[in-house]
């Protein structure tokens, strides 16, 4: 397309290798997303956060497109993603507020 732009952007390698994450928590503000993801594995007594995401709702909302366009493309190549069992949580949700989500 005409108006798109090329984007040159750095990886560096400790950040290439990337990190695992089973659990999202989302809570929101009036100028804010923060997205802070998780891992909740066997024999761990609690679930770490290992990286936090803050970005504005402009740019949550961006995502949020980017992420259905690409889920699209990956269940018309590879058939329809299916929710198994429903996690149970390990741990109290109550100290994260009443605007969370978890994924």
């Amino acid at each position: 397309m005409a108006n798109e732009k090329e984007l040159s952007i750095e990886l560096k390698q400790e950040v290439a290798k990337g990190s695992y994450s089973n659990l999202a928590i989302i809570t929101h503000s009036h100028s804010e997303f923060i997205i802070d993801f998780a891992s909740m594995l066997p024999g761990l007594p609690k679930p770490e956060v290992s990286n936090r995401i803050i970005m504005t709702p402009e740019h949550a909302k961006r995502l949020f497109i980017a992420l259905q366009d690409n889920i699209s493309k990956y269940e018309a190549q590879n058939g329809p993603i299916t929710f198994g069992e429903s996690p149970k949580a390990t741990f109290p949700m109550g100290g994260f507020g009443n605007n969370n989500t978890k994924s």
